[in-house]
């Protein structure tokens, strides 16, 4: 039985990837607990796509700070004797504000960020799912949730090459070991066989800790 050196995994990749299902899928094959980030309990989100500009940086704030509030619960747990996957990393909730926020809205949201960061639990390993943008659209539309719906190609693209260059600075992840998979052929949630793949891809980015 596959047993990870690791305590902390985080799963990452652009909205639409299937950083949550799979998170669900690892926690209960692990017997792991795990971490979801929350989303549909933003206020602003579905106003964001209607008006980015608008509503960014209240909707960046939102995440920044409920995210925060996890990670120092998570903070408290023991992470050492208990094995916790993610969906998200703390340090991705910069590449959204980078991508959407005016240059003000930014500087102070920097402020915040770099005061918060300091308290967050760093994890042992990150795996990084990709995908390319029409994968990810694909996906979008088929879970259907009422505030995608309007996400757009060019948003996604841009997310996705934001991503991309996100994780192409070690800098970002200095502390981790990083995994990248990509997911455009596989259907780790339907087929048993690409979550071994999987789940065979971390252990290995995991035996070189």
């Amino acid at each position: 039985m596959i047993k990870f050196k690791s305590k902390f995994i985080v799963i990452e990749g652009a909205i639409g990837v299937g950083k949550t299902s799979l998170v669900l899928l690892l926690s209960k094959r692990f017997n792991a607990k795990h971490n979801l980030e929350v989303v549909e309990e933003n206020p602003f989100l579905s106003k964001f796509y209607d008006d980015i500009e608008r509503y960014a940086f209240q909707t960046q704030i939102f995440f920044l700070l409920s995210r925060y509030k996890q990670q120092l619960e998570l903070a408290q747990q023991d992470l050492f004797n208990q094995l916790v996957f993610s969906d998200y990393l703390f340090a991705k909730d910069r590449i959204f504000a980078h991508l959407n926020l005016s240059r003000n809205e930014l500087s102070m949201y920097e402020r915040l960020y770099e005061i918060m960061v300091k308290d967050v639990s760093q994890p042992d390993l990150i795996v990084y799912l990709q995908a390319s943008t029409e994968t990810l659209m694909k996906r979008i539309v088929l879970r259907d949730r009422p505030f995608e719906r309007k996400i757009s190609y060019d948003y996604m693209k841009r997310l996705n090459l934001a991503y991309e260059d996100f994780f192409s600075c070690p800098d970002n992840y200095k502390k981790s070991t990083l995994v990248k998979i990509d997911t455009n052929n596989l259907d780790f949630v339907g087929k048993s066989k690409d979550l071994e793949f999987i789940i065979k891809e971390i252990y290995k980015g995991d035996s070189l800790k």
